[in-house]
């Protein structure tokens, strides 16, 4: 039997509004988006790493680090409304009939979670492959009694839960996408589905004070004074925990 195909899918898209040139933008020493390409070589199930841009920059950055990025996205799937769904089936497409190649798995690493873990990337992978799951993704804790503001800034219960015990050990746990980790997902699945989060989705949980996602100024300043502190922060976390 041949061996499965996993592609490693890194998108990078060049307009960055808040953050500008934030995929290539020097974080504590290198390139961003480094980072996640050197994650993505340390993951032995992995037989391809390709970066999806639309920034010849980005694209050449890529290469040095060890990806592949053979062309460049196509500017009406790098706008700021575009969807990644649609920029990955146009990507797998162009991939099938360029190079004859069709992964079995898609794993999409963002750059912009740098501290993502490759354990959390290994935990989606083992529990995919115990079945029962086309797709799974990262998520992190959060508060279970969630709230939005209607148009007239009334505060509402998101989770429409409102007699319940206002004692917060009495609430279900919740849990948050945290900023897109990782996600695996079978191809077969998602080209059926145009969803990366299929019907059958599972999730691995990851640690909450690392599941910062690099969206404003603030966070990338926060990121960095996490990364320089982690394996400190990671001891006294455990140390209070237990």
């Amino acid at each position: 039997m041949s061996k499965e195909k996993i592609l490693a899918y890194i998108p990078a898209r060049a307009g960055s509004k808040r953050i500008p040139n934030k995929n290539i933008k020097n974080f504590l020493g290198r390139p961003l988006i480094a980072y996640t390409i050197r994650q993505a070589r340390a993951c032995d199930f992995v037989d391809r790493i390709m970066v999806d841009t639309d920034s010849a920059k980005i694209a050449a950055i890529s290469r040095k680090y060890g990806a592949e990025a053979p062309w460049l996205r196509p500017p009406d799937l790098a706008a700021d409304q575009a969807n990644i769904r649609d920029a990955l089936i146009y990507f797998l497409t162009k991939l099938e009939n360029q190079e004859n190649y069709a992964p079995d798995y898609i794993l999409i690493l963002q750059t912009t979670s740098p501290l993502r873990e490759l354990k959390d990337i290994e935990a989606c992978w083992r529990l995919i492959k115990k079945g029962g799951a086309s797709t799974v993704l990262t998520v992190c804790p959060t508060h279970p009694r969630l709230y939005y503001l209607d148009n007239g800034q009334n505060i509402i219960l998101a989770n429409g839960r409102e007699n319940q015990s206002t004692n917060i050990q009495a609430w279900r746990p919740a849990y948050i996408l945290n900023g897109c980790f990782a996600y695996i997902v079978k191809t077969a699945a998602f080209l059926k589905e145009k969803n990366i989060i299929t019907k059958k989705t599972k999730a691995v949980i990851c640690d909450k004070w690392r599941s910062v996602d690099l969206d404003e100024p603030a966070d990338w300043l926060t990121a960095e004074l996490l990364c320089k502190n982690k394996k400190h922060l990671a001891k006294k976390i455990k140390l209070m925990t237990t």
